[in-house]
């Protein structure tokens, strides 16, 4: 139950907006001073909320935020990392409401309202949680941590300036904990707590057949069409029992024994028929031997993301296209290394890959698995601050998504992470009507104050 005033909800939901105005899209240039405007106005509410220090650090790419209060050198530190750019938000017609004008509308799920618009969830309204939480502490004069902000804005292109500025600032960001809100939870009645992150390789495939795209008529028949190829290359890389056919993929997967498989698959609440009811689909599919919540947390996958080539216009255009491409997503488990993997694609696509074409495969970005130590001082706070804002024990479970960045802490900082997320699978961030229930902002305002109090004690 949250203990804020209608005053200062209504105060915070108001804010919110403000920050969701601002079409903070990394992806795209022509937004790219929206960046600048919207880590300007995230360093003045730090600096509202209650932060000493506050800077804007340029890097490459787009500003870092960085904010601090430092109240006893000898209390312990959590940093709160986050991100202030969202995705685009094409396609356009496909949104009930326009992305960047928030308006609240009650749901089925979420029938006290939810929030629509683009970074309502992922990750301005959770970011936004941290901001107010840090501000209540300050205003009922319980702040028992030091506190340290990092809001960079490259999240959703790969935070490729993120590691610099790490190494960069590493006694600057010197802290015993690392708090994120970037994930989600089960619902508000029986939450879950997310201990663990698939890791991430994400790669390009080029394969270039003729000079020239090619009349199909005169030419089709004589040489290979890159389309064909790419797509028989891809439909090789998963085979019938649904297992990813790259030579040594699985070599460092550890395989968790069924036993303790059961006793995730007693603990959860996951609804298979309301998973596919959800996603209007009436039979699902994936690797052999394992569950749908086993799949979509614990094994290794493969999937294309994109492929194009040719003509794909409106009307037909009879042709035989010069190139084709796919971007191809690998999620992975602990004990997996993202480059290895990585390397091992490349590799195989470059073997099975015929002479009839040209192929060239890239590295767009990744990251290797995380799971949260239970014998972490930061995993006991986490369960004890969902127990006291939800009022039941919180389910630790491995979410299936990726945050490459925070093994990247770990191995640069040296500092473990906790995830405290508060959104549903059913709020739609990467796709249009993105959502945020307002009462899960506001319990997660609550739950990460708890998770002080325990932390801090």
């Amino acid at each position: 139950m949250s203990t804020l005033s209608e005053e200062e909800k209504n105060k915070y939901l108001k804010e919110l907006f403000e920050f969701l105005k601002l079409p903070s899209v990394s992806a795209d240039s022509k937004f790219s001073d929206y960046m600048n405007t919207t880590a300007s106005w995230l360093s003045n509410e730090l600096s509202k909320s209650g932060c000493d220090l506050v800077n804007i650090y340029e890097t490459n790419g787009y500003p870092i935020v960085y904010g601090e209060k430092i109240i006893n050198p000898s209390y312990p530190t959590i940093l709160v990392y986050g991100h202030y750019d969202v995705q685009p938000p094409d396609p356009l017609e496909l949104w009930t409401s326009p992305p960047f004008n928030p308006i609240i509308k009650k749901t089925d799920i979420h029938p006290e309202g939810a929030i629509f618009a683009r970074g309502a969830c992922d990750d301005k309204g959770q970011v936004f949680m941290h901001v107010k939480a840090f501000e209540q502490l300050i205003k009922k004069d319980k702040l028992n941590c030091n506190v340290k902000f990092m809001i960079e804005g490259e999240e959703e292109v790969g935070s490729e300036n993120l590691e610099k500025f790490l190494l960069d600032n590493k006694s600057k960001l010197d802290a015993d904990v690392i708090l994120i809100s970037d994930t989600g939870l089960s619902d508000l009645k029986n939450p879950t707590f997310t201990v663990g992150l698939r890791g991430l390789s994400y790669m390009e495939v080029k394969l270039t057949g003729p000079n020239r795209d090619l009349h199909s008529g005169t030419y089709g028949g004589t040489l290979a069409n890159p389309i064909n190829i790419l797509s028989e290359l891809i439909s090789s890389l998963i085979d019938k029992k649904g297992r990813i056919a790259i030579p040594g993929f699985y070599d460092d997967v550890v395989e968790i024994e069924k036993s303790k498989r059961d006793i995730i698959e007693e603990k959860s609440i996951f609804n298979i028929q309301k998973f596919k009811n959800s996603l209007g689909l009436a039979e699902l599919k994936g690797e052999e031997g394992y569950s749908t919540l086993e799949r979509k947390s614990i094994r290794p996958t493969l999937d294309v993301n994109g492929i194009w080539g040719g003509y794909i216009g409106e009307g037909s255009k009879t042709v035989i296209p010069s190139e084709a491409y796919a971007k191809i997503s690998m999620r992975l488990v602990p004990n997996q290394n993202w480059k290895k993997i990585s390397e091992l694609f490349k590799n195989h696509i470059k073997n099975i890959t015929p002479e009839t074409v040209s192929v060239e495969v890239s590295t767009h970005h990744g990251g290797n698995p995380y799971v949260t130590p239970e014998d972490f001082k930061g995993y006991e706070s986490a369960i004890n601050a969902y127990r006291d804002s939800f009022g039941v024990e919180p389910i630790p479970q491995k979410d299936g998504g990726s945050i490459p960045i925070v093994p990247m802490f770990e191995s640069i900082l040296g500092i473990k992470t906790v995830l405290m997320g508060f959104g549903l699978d059913s709020d739609a961030i990467h796709s249009p009507n993105e959502n945020f229930g307002v009462k899960n902002f506001f319990m997660g305002i609550e739950t990460i104050q708890n998770f002080y109090k325990h932390f801090g004690s």
